[in-house]
């Protein structure tokens, strides 16, 4: 695999993301960065969110930068990010793997052995799986959409393990 600088990964909650971008960061050195902790200000589930003026900020401290990788869900605001990119992940995961991933995370942060940027309750997790449940036939099209411009570098994917693999031989 060539050297990347700037690397955007974008994909459904449970999709791979922070696994792709930990990888990925760890084989070419390169810090990533989660953007729920971009968009969000407090460990309160689902709110205080960043004033778009502390948010765009927050970013620009990422991608001003010469290399990044950076992860999330959010497009609308993300223009800059995506232009700036070398490449795009966007991980295309199968629903019923990335609500299995999601009850997995709620268990792991529950108990203590996964940190998390929020505090969960049962109740979010409920929310959580019905947005993703309805992710492929709301915003997977509009980020399709949204993407278009970029498309010359944009790799779609449906698993990560072909990028993992190459990573672990060294390609």
């Amino acid at each position: 695999m060539s050297r990347l600088l700037r690397i955007h990964i974008i994909g459904s909650t449970g999709s791979g993301k922070t696994y792709l971008a930990q990888a990925l960061s760890e084989k070419l050195n390169i810090k990533y960065y989660e953007l729920d902790t971009v968009m969000w200000s407090s460990k309160v589930e689902f709110a205080g969110k960043n004033s778009p003026d502390v948010r765009d900020k927050l970013l620009h401290e990422i991608i001003d930068n010469d290399s990044w990788i950076v992860e999330g869900v959010y497009y609308k605001w993300l223009s800059d990010s995506f232009s700036r990119a070398d490449i795009i992940y966007y991980l295309d995961t199968n629903v019923m793997i990335r609500h299995i991933r999601i009850i997995m995370r709620f268990i792991k942060q529950r108990i203590g052995v996964e940190r998390s940027t929020y505090k969960q309750t049962l109740g979010g997790l409920i929310k959580m799986l019905i947005w993703n449940h309805k992710f492929n036939n709301t915003n997977r099209k509009q980020i399709c959409s949204f993407l278009a411009p970029y498309k010359v570098k944009v790799k779609v994917l449906k698993t990560n393990r072909k990028i993992i693999r190459s990573l672990e031989e060294g390609k």
